[in-house]
């Protein structure tokens, strides 16, 4: 490390990092803000444990009780295991980052260890709540162009497996939709998705209606004033419609992306090709629906055969 890049505080090294966050790897606005939220906490808690504003040579002298210290104390402020992991991660990058951009190493960190993650199990509709939610989009009073959006948002949720992202990421180069769409998912990672006709021909009703030109480079489904739709907007769709409709608060709109894998497991689908569909890096993560389907047959025997309940 140059000895005038010694002195830099930590106030300036974040700045760098998160602009190369925001400028060369382009993470979304949300992502910079977690990175920033986590790393702030981090600034906060090294300024009270060093008492004095910590600079680069102070971050590469950090001991593995250092980095401990942090994880205690987050602890007791009442993080959850995912959100310390979460937080963990952000320091990681930022270090990964320093070692690159200002050759600061500190193997300290390597020893610390991840807290246990246990796996959430996914919470998807059934496939006639799947059904009922898509058709009560068009009864609950929004003009004809609306309910139309809407029906093909959530038909691309629950027929294609997209997240909400990804369905509002579409603009009107996609158009028409096709056989299948190339999506862009989590980690800039490319897949191919099929189109259901009942997909296809929903957006196709909604391009018919819409009162906004759907311009190649703008955004596919709009709000009320033309703008780019917004992701709660659908949240709030959803929460309206399992109010209706009395389902659990479980049914999100991301509930139609685990109904979209669990439904086609359920049917015979194989859990490779559920993995590419969902955009998945890991078989793992896609295991779990796996298993949310073995519990889900287990109760079915479990109440309806006559010796199930024997003990």
């Amino acid at each position: 490390m140059a000895s005038s890049e010694l002195t830099t505080n930590w106030d300036q090294a974040l700045a760098v990092f998160l602009d190369h966050l925001s400028g060369e790897r382009r993470l979304s606005p949300r992502t910079l803000d977690a990175y920033q939220r986590d790393l702030d906490a981090f600034g906060g808690f090294l300024l009270d444990h060093l008492g004095a504003p910590p600079s680069l040579v102070d971050l590469a002298g950090l001991r593995t009780r250092d980095f401990r210290a942090y994880m205690a104390s987050r602890r007791r402020a009442g993080l959850a295991p995912r959100s310390l992991a979460r937080s963990l991660s952000a320091i990681r990058t930022f270090f990964a980052y320093a070692k690159r951009r200002w050759a600061l190493d500190n193997p300290a960190l390597s020893l610390v260890e991840s807290p246990k993650l246990g796996r959430t199990a996914p919470k998807p509709v059934s496939e006639q709540a799947a059904r009922d939610l898509v058709a009560e989009t068009s009864q609950h009073g929004a003009p004809d162009w609306i309910a139309a959006r809407d029906t093909a948002v959530l038909l691309l949720l629950y027929g294609c497996g997209l997240r909400i992202s990804e369905s509002l990421s579409l603009t009107g180069r996609d158009l028409p939709l096709g056989e299948s769409l190339r999506i862009t998912g989590k980690g800039n990672k490319t897949r191919i998705v099929p189109v259901l006709p009942a997909v296809s021909d929903a957006v196709e009703r909604y391009v018919r209606l819409s009162p906004y030109p759907l311009e190649p480079e703008q955004a596919l489904f709009r709000g009320t004033r033309g703008g780019a739709l917004g992701p709660r907007a659908i949240q709030s769709l959803m929460q309206n419609l399992r109010g209706r409709l009395g389902l659990a608060e479980t049914a999100t709109p991301h509930a139609l992306r685990h109904a979209f894998a669990t439904h086609l497991l359920a049917h015979g689908g194989d859990l490779r090709a559920i993995q590419e569909l969902l955009g998945h890096a890991s078989l793992s993560t896609t295991q779990i629906y796996a298993d949310v389907e073995g519990a889900r047959l287990m109760a079915i025997y479990d109440s309806a055969h006559p010796r199930a309940r024997r003990r």
